[in-house]
């Protein structure tokens, strides 16, 4: 018996289930941090098409490498939101004294 192609991700022909963390990467462009952003979409939007030619290391490391850059982005975005609030709030004691 033959064992199952790698390449079709299983017995049953399924394609692998490697996420693109593509939902994600958009949000934090809009929402945290557009250049870090953007480079996550960019590995996002290799992910699928990786699968479907059958390279699944590749996939796996673009999707691994879109969901590091939505990190950064999201905790550059938060270190600036932080930032601002602290900056309002400094900005409205002083202007009351």
């Amino acid at each position: 018996m033959s064992s199952p192609n790698p390449m079709q991700g299983g017995p049953m022909g399924s394609r692998p289930n490697v996420p693109n963390h593509l939902v994600w990467a958009i949000l934090c462009t809009l929402f945290c941090c557009l250049p870090g952003g953007i480079v996550a979409i960019i590995y996002a939007s290799k992910v699928d098409g990786l699968v479907a030619a059958g390279d699944v290391a590749g996939a796996q490391a673009a999707s691994d490498s879109a969901k590091m850059w939505c990190m950064i982005s999201a905790g550059v975005g938060a270190v600036f939101a932080i930032l601002w609030v602290c900056l309002s709030v400094f900005g409205a004691i002083a202007s009351h004294h």
